[in-house]
């Protein structure tokens, strides 16, 4: 079978080589997108992102299948996972993708009729779709039901442990009272924050000369999958870290290095990321905070920013404004990095030129959000990353990759949890004589949770590596990021209609993790960004 999907994942590639060349007859002016073109064909552009990401699946999750058989160590849940998974995305690219709930993109919409029919002739996938796998389903599920789980080892000793330590932790120390933070509206612990700081896990991928593990991004993604997992807000706050500790990293000066990494490792600082503004979005060349230099050399900002995660507890921002108004959009936005108080209760900023108000959220709590104002915030001279002006935009694009890949890793995780919540409730859910897992209806469900959960895992690890390597990734982060977030919110939705009306009640834990998946497609970039990124950057490349 490691032939078959294989030959099946080879299959898909091909059918989005064909879908590019069908789309670039449309929207390509020479060798470069035409802009006006993209746009305009919107649906079709965004429709082959999402043909390339499944495919993308399909690759990744084939290499994962033929290591485990080499290495003789392939569970059998494992393998019926994978097929039900092949089947299910092979046939999305025969007959349609959904992009959203009501959103389908179908192969004659692109040109792809014939494309279609070839892929679907081909015997590697045919064996896939055309065969009745309804038994194939009902022994996932049962196989789940007995304790079986998905095979999680990375063949890596340190990242193997480093997973176990992190998966204890969480199970002890936040999954037993998240759900009540959650309902709370509590933030996440001082003293959870300060054992988080004690694994290690704000330093991740910090140089150890800065007091960091430097263990790259394939390491970051495992513990920000199994604290997601425990609770969304966990995982998050160590993208917190992450993000900062990258641009400074990148970016800045080796006084700025010396200054900041050591105590963004140690947890002694928390730092938040502050982009987005009111009318902007993620639309940062047309963004308004302003900052302006001083005689003295220091800097005064002005500006409003909105959708600020852990603004009030953080100690240090990194912040994105315009320094050179003269030029237009991106070239005129620096980078700053920025220390600032701890709120207090009753004075969330207590520091003169910055004030806020928290934004009322839905789930993804622990943290908190807000809005910021700055009237005349001032920042030190050495504040400005890299001392580099007109840099900013450039210095945060590269970091979006890792943002992105951390951000799947963090759906991964949510929806690892939705599916234990789903199959917990099933097996103890009696009706009409029986545990409802027993029915088919259930055990579709769990079995398909199941593969897409494998799928979008293998793509977010695929990206990490990636990176990890040095290569430029930021189609395979896109793809990582609109395939996880979707696959979150599918199974936190399954899994609350397994629970019925329970699933629907505050005190079922179900209702948190849907409110949390649902917000993984619109942070870090929309997923309608990520298909554009995706998309564009395929077109643009030699080859799909």
């Amino acid at each position: 079978m490691v032939t078959t999907a294989l030959g099946a994942a080879a299959a898909a590639k091909q059918f989005v080589a064909a879908a590019k060349v069908a789309l670039s007859r449309n929207v390509m002016k020479g060798d470069r997108v035409s802009t006006c073109e993209f746009d305009r064909r919107q649906r079709a552009t965004h429709g082959f992102a999402w043909i390339a990401t499944l495919s993308e699946c399909l690759s990744a999750t084939a290499d994962w299948y033929q290591r485990r058989a080499l290495s003789g160590r392939l569970h059998p849940l494992s393998e019926r996972t994978i097929i039900i998974g092949f089947s299910e995305y092979l046939g999305q690219l025969i007959g349609g993708v959904p992009m959203t709930q009501n959103e389908i993109v179908r192969p004659p919409e692109l040109g792809l009729s014939q494309a279609a029919a070839e892929l679907a002739a081909n015997d590697c996938v045919a064996k896939f779709v055309l065969a009745d796998w309804s038994g194939v389903r009902s022994e996932l599920a049962r196989l789940l039901a007995e304790g079986s789980r998905l095979e999680d080892t990375l063949d890596d000793e340190t990242l193997d442990s480093f997973r176990a330590e992190v998966r204890r932790f969480a199970d002890e120390r936040i999954l037993p009272e998240a759900h009540k933070w959650h309902l709370e509206d509590a933030l996440i612990p001082d003293e959870i924050v300060q054992e988080m700081a004690g694994l290690g896990i704000f330093g991740i991928s910090i140089a150890p000369e800065f007091g960091g593990l430097g263990l790259g991004k394939l390491a970051m993604c495992v513990v920000t999958e199994e604290l997601s997992r425990s609770w969304i807000a966990a995982g998050s706050l160590g993208t917190r870290s992450e993000i900062a500790a990258e641009l400074i990293s990148l970016a800045g000066t080796e006084a700025q290095k010396n200054r900041w990494l050591p105590r963004i490792a140690s947890g002694e600082f928390l730092p938040t990321a502050v982009f987005t503004e009111p009318d902007t979005g993620s639309d940062l060349g047309n963004l308004r905070t302003r900052a302006t230099r001083e005689p003295d050399g220091s800097w005064r900002m002005f500006g409003a920013k909105t959708w600020i995660t852990h603004a009030s507890r953080s100690d240090l921002m990194t912040v994105l404004a315009r320094t050179l108004p003269e030029a237009h959009g991106y070239a005129g936005l620096s980078m700053f990095v920025a220390e600032k108080p701890r709120g207090l209760p009753g004075n969330p900023f207590p520091v003169r030129g910055m004030s806020g108000s928290e934004i009322d959220v839905l789930g993804y709590r622990g943290m908190r959000e807000y809005d910021i104002a700055f009237d005349g915030f001032e920042i030190p001279q050495d504040g400005l990353l890299g001392n580099a002006e007109g840099q900013g935009f450039k210095q945060l694009m590269r970091t979006f990759e890792g943002a992105r890949i951390q951000t799947a890793a963090r759906a991964v995780g949510v929806a690892r949890r939705a599916l234990e919540l789903g199959l917990t409730y099933a097996k103890e859910r009696i009706q009409f004589g029986k545990a409802i897992v027993e029915f088919p209806r259930i055990s579709d469900k769990l079995a398909t949770m199941t593969a897409e959960i494998l799928l979008a895992r293998e793509a977010t690890y695929s990206a990490a590596r990636a990176k990890d390597a040095g290569r430029r990734c930021d189609v395979e982060a896109g793809m990582a990021k609109l395939i996880a977030a979707r696959v979150a919110w599918s199974v936190a939705d399954v899994s609350l209609q397994i629970h019925g009306g329970n699933g629907y009640a505050l005190e079922y834990e179900i209702s948190r993790v849907l409110c949390d998946a649902r917000i993984l497609s619109i942070f870090e970039g929309a997923a309608e960004i990520q298909a554009q990124v995706v998309a564009r950057g395929l077109l643009n490349s030699d080859a799909a």
